[in-house]
């Protein structure tokens, strides 16, 4: 089944239950402190591996001790669909094991 653009109240919703994601630009965004360089650059490496395991790859920027994500999909024009919130979510479950706030 084809991916569809969300709704403005759907990423509301959806935004709503990702505590320090927010709406920039058209895309979702979240920034991660970390205990170090090293921490930052683990956490990384994960979301890469969840993004290869998606299909779904996220504009992701590595800092001295900050991982930032910025997320939408190109195959709807930039739309934001229900697999930007999957990769969202994907991403919070690992980053409290790599200690980010």
């Amino acid at each position: 089944m084809p991916l569809e653009p969300l709704s403005q109240k759907d990423v509301e919703e959806r935004l709503a239950e990702l505590p320090g994601w927010s709406l920039e630009g058209g895309r979702i965004t979240r920034s991660f402190q970390l205990g170090s360089h090293f921490a930052a650059t683990a956490m990384v490496v994960h979301v890469a591996q969840i993004q290869e395991e998606l299909g779904h790859h996220s504009e992701l920027t590595l800092g001295y001790n900050t991982v930032s994500l910025a997320v939408h999909t190109h195959s709807v024009g930039g739309a934001l669909t229900t697999l930007d919130f999957d990769l969202a979510r994907r991403v919070e479950e690992l980053a409290v094991g790599h200690g980010a706030v």
